[in-house]
């Protein structure tokens, strides 16, 4: 990597030895929680002091949150009916339509940790019944050496079964207690993707603008036309190599074994990255996706001492590139699992870490804003865009949904005698109530999608089931606080107080299995 971009290595600020840009980064870490919090102390400060002033701006914020909801539903609607066509056409047979479709390779790696077999096993059934050449795969288990034994045990049954049937099925180690590292998808992805490099595509000169990578979160099934629909995607982009592939993720492989509320946790994920698929210019790399070995290899493969290794990547492309860097929406969904475990209240656990988790994500506004500082050739346009939607995602993440369901009833409860006895006192309830109602119908659509997004009901389940998959979505208001609010308030103070996560794996489990891959198309 070049020694002048030597910031986009950073993890924290105690990484960096000069005490004025520490300083800077440091201060940048605070900057989210500290507006976070802020928002909230001024809201219970001027709910006694000037009650009518926040009773003006819960009103004015709900009709904004509203028109919002409005905006979104709609590219929520047109996301899922673009996604539809794609799911219609035969990428297939159109890319083999073109003769030089046979130049390319597909690099895949899966970082694996301690998830059992039959997690394990449909990932490779689905890389099997895609509609692609496999001996055009290479494919890479990238087990972590902390995992103990069962990883390796599983990683040789999957080799006994699989080892024939792609160019090249490589399994690797991942080492322990590198220093420097923290332990994560980030550091084992970094290893894997140099094992793979030195030991197959070097020696056999393939050339890395030729290679397509996907890293695939261990669960990932991909549908039959992924790697069709990809390679087209890729050949007519006019520099694939400034770009990623992002697909729809739809957390849906143990849908029904979901409790209601990790089942609108899950949806509301998958129809977040849906809409964002609308609006590519906002988009960013999340979990399983796509993009140029040859971009991967100049950046200097994905930083190891991070915990969002996964958007973190497009950042990174993104500054050293010098902002000449996109994602590409491919509309098109690769199923993953929802976040569940053996009993309710455990399961309510993992999703909120799991939550917590991506929250962390926050870690990058904090990467890109110091980056901006530092990178001179990105236009100052481009700095102002994104550095301003990302804070304004990660503080809306951390407050919309208290200040709509909670905080908007301040006034009235701090406020005083004076302020009770107003028309606005009186009218505030009923205007938020009103404005609820209105955004709460807009959960129609996503209702309706998430009925149509679902697997075939296991026989143990009776048709009754599907009266909950509707009725679950009154519960968003809850699941917003608890597994949307909370955690992302939880991961800013902590960044903000110098509290550093690690990386923490979700738990896979599976009582039955997901949809086989052949009975999606």
């Amino acid at each position: 990597m070049n020694q002048d971009k030597w910031y986009l290595r950073i993890g924290r600020a105690s990484e960096i030895a000069g005490a004025k840009d520490r300083r800077i980064y440091r201060a940048l870490e605070i900057l989210p929680g500290f507006l976070v919090w802020l928002t909230f102390i001024a809201l219970v400060v001027f709910s006694i002091y000037q009650a009518a002033w926040v009773a003006i701006f819960v009103i004015l914020f709900d009709v904004y949150w509203l028109v919002k909801i409005i905006f979104l539903s709609a590219h929520l609607r047109s996301g899922y009916s673009r996604m539809k066509e794609n799911l219609k056409i035969d990428w297939w047979t159109k890319l083999k339509e073109r003769t030089d479709w046979e130049d390319y390779w597909h690099l895949i790696i899966l970082p694996m940790y301690k998830e059992p077999y039959e997690v394990v096993l449909p990932t490779f059934e689905a890389l099997v019944n895609s509609h692609y050449d496999h001996k055009k795969m290479i494919v890479v288990l990238a087990l972590e050496g902390r995992g103990g034994e069962a990883p390796l045990k599983t990683a040789e049954k999957l080799r006994q079964k699989f080892g024939g049937v792609f160019f090249k099925l490589l399994i690797t180690l991942h080492p322990e207690d590198i220093i420097g590292e923290l332990a994560g998808k980030g550091a084992n992805q970094s290893w894997a993707a140099k094992r793979v490099k030195e030991e197959v595509i070097d020696p056999l000169s393939i050339p890395y603008e030729k290679i397509i990578l996907s890293v695939f979160d261990i669960d990932t099934n991909v549908w039959p036309q992924y790697f069709a629909l990809l390679t087209a995607k890729y050949m007519a982009h006019s520099q694939p190599d400034r770009a990623s592939f992002q697909p729809v993720p739809f957390f849906i492989n143990n849908i029904w074994e979901t409790p209601a509320l990790g089942r609108v946790v899950a949806f509301s994920s998958t129809f977040w990255m849906m809409m964002q698929q609308e609006r590519p210019e906002r988009q960013v790399t999340f979990s399983s996706h796509s993009m140029s070995f040859k971009a991967l290899v100049e950046v200097g493969f994905w930083q190891t001492n991070i915990v969002s290794e996964d958007s973190r990547i497009f950042w990174q492309c993104y500054n050293f590139f010098d902002g000449q860097y996109e994602v590409v929406p491919l509309l098109y969904p690769v199923s993953m699992d929802a976040a569940v475990d053996k009993t309710f209240w455990k399961t309510m656990k993992v999703i909120y870490k799991q939550q917590r988790r991506w929250a962390w994500g926050t870690e990058n506004l904090v990467y890109v804003l110091f980056g901006f500082i530092k990178n001179k050739n990105i236009a100052l346009s481009k700095k102002l865009y994104h550095g301003f939607n990302l804070l304004e995602g990660y503080y809306s993440w951390a407050t919309n949904a208290l200040v709509i369901f909670l905080m908007g009833w301040l006034p009235v409860i701090l406020g005083g005698r004076n302020f009770n006895v107003t028309v606005l006192s009186y009218n505030l309830p009923q205007i938020t109530r009103t404005i609820m109602t209105l955004a709460m119908i807009g959960l129609i659509s996503s209702a309706v999608i998430s009925i149509n997004m679902l697997p075939p009901k296991p026989p143990r389940y009776g048709r009754r089931q599907y009266i909950w998959m509707i009725l679950q979505w009154a519960l968003m208001p809850l699941t917003t606080i608890i597994f949307g609010s909370i955690p992302a308030i939880d991961a800013q103070t902590r960044l903000m107080l110098g509290k550093y996560m690690g990386f923490w794996a979700t738990p896979k489990s599976r009582l039955t299995p997901p949809l086989k891959s052949q009975e999606r198309d």
